[in-house]
């Protein structure tokens, strides 16, 4: 067979112009029939932007599409999905009002003469979840479901359509290790059905264990495409950013500091019984990074949750800089004690999608800037670009609507937005989600520069290996509760795991010294 004829799919010289913005500037890109296509670059880089073309939610400007040695072109998602194109979109595209099983089988119903018959809807997808190992409600609203629960509906909503070609945009974001080997079990059935897959991933050892083919976007253009048995780590990244990657210097060990945060028995009971956080105790000291590591369920969203007040409910107590928090201050309150949080999900609980770039950095800072009760018109414009300008934020005026961002440049905004709170204590869950290789590097050395100026920082993550890099201290959970603690070099990454899987509280380290 010819290098021609495994093509399923050719973009070819595709041009996306925005206003003010190139995305994309003559793409070529080939989609190779049965095999895994990796697609990698920066934030911004336009890839998103490139699949959201082959699907058919966004028009080229110029340039076509190739299928199967026929030119196409697709008006909407709707008509991508009629020659076979489904897409698991980076941020989902789920309908959190409705169900599990409503929005797998959205704009598919099974609806013989006309009428939804909601039964079979609801056991094809448990079918699909079981196929993925989960055991999901179909009848739950996405709504109260966690990021990563709705990421396995996104999967399996693709999985109900009878697919050419899959697009999978950062699938595995908010996935635990488990459930990563669990989706490339599947990636690796599609494939033996002849699917053709385009996988996007900024997790660089992910891609070369799924991959087949690469292929990498930087600054709107395509700049390399090999085969991954040609290529390793290194190679992606040089060609993603044009130079190598350096780690940020470590800082500098010193006397203990203060005690920024302490947290005493915090808890937070679930309605259906049971705990989501139960008694735990931890504290974090002036310019410390410390981790917060555990699996799927542990507890860590929740208690970051709960200590910046996003659970009234919750019982125990709150200490900041040695004075305790009325069990009654709200969000607000807590942030002008200098507390703030990074959330987990930027969609839901991270932007405002009809605010400016400008708009959302200044938001969590408005009652610093207003006068009177109004905010300025240019309130903050100095502190917001610098903060653009710190975190490498791509954007074409600090007057560009957020939506119109990447993925990875809408979590530096919410970053940026924490940031000019000027906190003590720097709440971060899962802060390098979607963001490429470049953008963490320089989020770990903004990290490391905040520590030094004697900012506290607790950072939740499930990637081991951030945990362990970064982390001057790592606090281990399991079932809501602390089960241990270790400080920089006194454990291994195996000790983290069984310390993650076990049911009992470990002895809490003192706060003194």
């Amino acid at each position: 067979m010819s290098a021609s004829e495994e093509i399923l799919l050719r973009a070819v010289s595709v041009t996306k112009v925005f206003p003010g913005t190139v995305a994309l500037d003559g793409v070529d890109f080939n989609a190779y029939r049965g095999k895994v296509n990796v697609l990698v670059g920066e934030n911004g880089a336009g890839k998103s932007t490139l699949m959201k073309i082959i699907a058919g939610a966004e028009q080229p400007t110029a340039g076509k599409l190739v299928m199967e040695g026929h030119p196409v072109r697709f008006h909407s998602p709707l008509e991508a999905q009629s020659y076979g194109v489904g897409i698991i979109y980076q941020e989902l595209d789920l309908c959190r009002n409705l169900s599990v099983s409503d929005n797998i089988f959205l704009t598919r119903e099974i609806a013989p003469r006309g009428v939804i018959n909601f039964k079979k809807q609801r056991e094809a997808s448990k079918r699909l979840l079981a196929r993925l190992e989960h055991s999901i409600d179909p009848e739950k609203k996405v709504a109260d479901l966690g990021v990563s629960s709705q990421q396995i509906v996104a999967i399996a909503k693709a999985l109900a359509q009878n697919v050419k070609i899959l697009i999978m945009d950062e699938p595995t974001s908010a996935l635990t290790a488990d459930e990563v080997s669990i989706l490339f079990r599947v990636v690796r059935e599609l494939k033996a059905q002849g699917v053709t897959i385009v996988y996007i991933s900024h997790r660089l050892e992910e891609v070369l264990q799924i991959g087949d083919f690469i292929s990498v976007l930087r600054d709107g253009k395509m700049r390399a495409e090999a085969t991954v048995g040609d290529i390793d780590v290194n190679w992606i990244i040089e060609k993603m950013v044009g130079k190598s990657l350096s780690a940020p210097p470590p800082r500098e060990g010193g006397a203990a500091k203060r005690v920024l945060l302490e947290v005493l028995g915090l808890s937070y009971a679930r309605v259906e019984g049971g705990h989501h956080v139960k008694g735990a105790s931890f504290f974090v000291r002036s310019g410390e990074i410390v981790g917060l590591y555990g699996l799927m369920g542990a507890g860590r969203t929740e208690l970051l949750e709960c200590v910046i007040g996003l659970h009234p409910d919750a019982s125990g107590d709150v200490v900041v800089d040695g004075s305790p928090l009325p069990k009654s201050a709200s969000v607000g309150e807590r942030i002008a004690r200098g507390l703030i949080l990074v959330p987990e999900d930027r969609q839901a609980a991270g932007i405002v999608k009809t605010l400016t770039v400008g708009g959302n950095v200044i938001l969590a800072s408005v009652g610093g800037y207003a006068r009177m009760g109004i905010l300025p018109r240019n309130a903050g414009k100095s502190e917001i670009l610098d903060m653009i300008r710190q975190l490498s934020i791509r954007v074409s005026s600090s007057d560009q609507l957020i939506t119109a961002l990447s993925g990875g440049n809408q979590q530096k905004v919410v970053v940026a937005k924490a940031l000019l709170t000027k906190p003590k204590v720097l709440l971060m869950d899962e802060p390098t989600r979607g963001i490429d290789v470049n953008a963490k590097s320089e989020i770990f050395a903004i990290m490391n520069g905040l520590a030094r100026t004697g900012i506290g920082i607790l950072f939740a993550s499930s990637e081991l290996k951030e945990i362990v890099a970064l982390s001057d201290r790592v606090i281990v959970m399991a079932g809501g509760a602390v089960t241990g603690e270790f400080g920089r070099g006194a454990y291994t990454e195996a000790d983290l795991v069984a310390a993650a899987a076990r049911d009992r509280v470990a002895p809490r380290s003192s706060g003194e010294g």
